[in-house]
C-alpha cells in the first residue's frame, strides 16, 4: 500500500471516530453506520483498514471493557453484511438494512455477556437497550436515506483520486 493509501484510509478511520465522538449526545444516533456501508461499496477490502482503525481509537480514548471487545466484531459483521449485498443499489434497502443492523445491535452486543455471566447476563444486557436499539434503527434508517447518495459522490471522488 503507497504511503497516500495508507494517509487516506487513517483519514476515513478518523472521520468515523470523529462522526461517532460528535454524535454522542444524541442517544444511539450515529453516522458510523452509513460511513461503513459507503467506504465498504466504494473501497472494498480497503475499508478494513479505516475500520480497524476507528475501533483502535474508541478503545484508546474509552478504554478496553467488555464493551470494546463487542467492537472487535460487531463492525466487521456490519462490512460482511454490506459486502454480501454489495451489488445493491437502492437507497432505500440500503437504509433498510442500516436501520435493521441499528436494531440488531443491541442483541450483538450482548454475546460476549452471554459468555461472561450466562445467559441471564446477555438477556438482561439486550432487552435493557431495547428502546436505544429502536432509536439506532431509526437513526440508522435516516442518516442511511440522508447521506448515502452524498457520501457515495465523495467517496467516488476519494477512490479516484487513490487509483
Amino acid at each position: 500500500m503507497k504511503v497516500r493509501d495508507l494517509t487516506v484510509m487513517a483519514l476515513l478511520g478518523a472521520v468515523l471516530y470523529v462522526g461517532q465522538v460528535g454524535m454522542a449526545f444524541l442517544p444511539n444516533i450515529e453516522v458510523v453506520s452509513v460511513l461503513i456501508l459507503v467506504y465498504t461499496l466504494t473501497l472494498g477490502r480497503k475499508a478494513l483498514f479505516p475500520v480497524s482503525a476507528f475501533i483502535l481509537l474508541e478503545g484508546t480514548t474509552f478504554g478496553f471493557g467488555l464493551w470494546w471487545f463487542t467492537y472487535l466484531y460487531i463492525w466487521y459483521v456490519w462490512y460482511l453484511a454490506v459486502r454480501l449485498m454489495r451489488r445493491n443499489e437502492s437507497v432505500l434497502m440500503w437504509a433498510a438494512a442500516a436501520g435493521f443492523y441499528g436494531l440488531s445491535f443491541g442483541a450483538l452486543c450482548a454475546i460476549p455477556y452471554l459468555f461472561a455471566g450466562g445467559t441471564g447476563a446477555a438477556l438482561a444486557w439486550w432487552t435493557a437497550g431495547l428502546f436505544f436499539d429502536i432509536l439506532h434503527c431509526a437513526g440508522n434508517f435516516v442518516t442511511t436515506l440522508i447521506l448515502y447518495r452524498p457520501l457515495m459522490r465523495v467517496m467516488a471522488y476519494i477512490k479516484e483520486a487513490l487509483d
